[in-house]
């Protein structure tokens, strides 16, 4: 048993001596509060857009911290599969599961970690400038969105990664497709029938606190969908590495 935690132990180590990895984290929450407060300052009584939907406010800074989470969990298995150092941790760790599990562990809790710093400065920030209601059931559900979504991407992001066995392959499908398709054809009408379903759009949607009639989903529904995306990557990640390694 003593092992599952000294698999852990040996990821966190990674963390903290590769400046890539534990930088990335902290700059997803300065860009998610930093943004949020600037656009809250500039803009939050003047644009409709972000005084409609309180949600849309509060969470716009996470369209650029998403951006540093998406590369903490690409660069948190890819590097090592790109300087074959996961070989070396394999003969450290020689159960896969074990080794594998470690990392997605490790990548839930920081994305755990930087989601509520997030959403609490974010909340912070904007409420600081626009008047809003902070209260009941769509309070409640974005803030836990907004703890929940880095820690679904990331995850997924790891998983996709571990799916390609390749961190340039993995950052050049999930950059363009986070931040240039899902979001640009996520609004065509005949596309938006199927983005709609991609794992980014749906999770998203619990952030906000109005209903979308385009949408065939709830907002509890979107997040549990991008809960199902970040599922089947994390075990189809699994199986592409052991395929690899027979």
């Amino acid at each position: 048993m003593s092992a599952v935690p000294q698999a852990f132990r040996a990821e966190r180590i990674k963390l903290t001596t590769l400046r890539s990895l534990w930088v990335t984290p902290l700059l997803s929450v300065l860009l998610t509060v930093g943004a949020t407060a600037a656009v809250g300052a500039a803009l939050g009584d003047k644009d409709r857009n972000l005084t409609d939907d309180p949600g849309v406010g509060v969470f716009y800074g996470l369209n650029f911290g998403q951006a540093a989470m998406v590369a903490f969990g690409v660069l948190l298995i890819g590097q090592e599969f790109n300087t074959r150092m996961i070989d070396v941790s394999r003969t450290a760790v020689p159960r896969l599961g074990r080794l594998y599990g470690a990392k997605l562990a490790l990548a839930a809790l920081i994305g755990l970690g930087a989601g509520a710093v997030g959403t609490a400065g974010a909340y912070a920030g904007y409420a600081a400038t626009v008047p809003a209601d902070w209260h009941g059931p769509a309070f409640a559900r974005a803030a836990t969105a907004g703890v929940l979504y880095p820690a679904f991407l990331v995850v997924f992001c790891l998983g996709v990664t571990a799916l390609f066995g390749n961190l340039t392959a993995a950052m050049g499908l999930l950059t363009p497709t986070v931040f240039l398709l899902s979001p640009l054809l996520g609004g065509v009408p005949g596309l938006r029938e199927v983005f709609q379903f991609l794992p980014d759009r749906a999770g998203q949607y619990a952030l906000h606190y109005a209903d979308d009639p385009h949408l065939v989903y709830g907002h509890w529904t979107g997040l549990a969908i991008m809960a199902l995306w970040t599922a089947l990557a994390a075990y189809g990640g699994l199986r592409a590495m052991q395929r690899r390694t027979k």
